[in-house]
């Protein structure tokens, strides 16, 4: 469930999310880059590392593609629904969409040998890889992330 800002104000101040936003959009990949942007943008402004802000790029551009193409079949009526918040120590992204979901277990390992020269499977190795945590809604037509940053040998982000 995403966090809002009411439910925000009975949580201590230093574990807040600096940034709580839920909107919808079309299933349009311009709508989705633009979403995109924004969060790169602001992820750049809080001072998150590279690597971090190239993993959440990568795992977030996945999670919309699989959303729009696979999810809501390239429907503009669906929607693609996003709910992210920024915490000091981590990125925290809901994604969701119109459709009937699927089985993450049944997607092939795109590392097998009879899969090297498949396209499946590779959008959801990757976000697996890059992000922290990656769980998918018992209906499967939804995924959590989150990264907790990295910091650096001078403390920094």
């Amino acid at each position: 469930m995403p966090i809002t800002v009411a439910d925000t104000m009975s949580i201590p101040r230093d574990v807040r999310p600096a940034v709580a936003v839920d909107i919808s959009i079309p299933s349009d990949a311009a709508d989705a880059r633009r979403i995109q942007d924004e969060i790169e943008h602001l992820l750049h402004a809080r001072h998150v590392n590279e690597h971090d802000i190239f993993s959440i790029k990568l795992a977030l551009e996945e999670a919309l593609v699989n959303a729009i193409k696979h999810g809501n079949q390239m429907d503009r009526a669906k929607k693609v629904h996003i709910s992210y918040q920024l915490f000091a120590d981590r990125f925290h992204v809901q994604i969701s969409d119109d459709g009937n979901g699927f089985d993450p277990s049944d997607v092939p390992d795109p590392t097998a040998f009879e899969n090297l020269e498949r396209p499946c499977g590779r959008g959801l190795m990757l976000m697996r890889h890059y992000m922290t945590e990656v769980a998918f809604n018992e209906r499967g037509n939804g995924v959590t992330m989150s990264k907790v940053f990295r910091t650096g040998g001078n403390g920094k982000k």
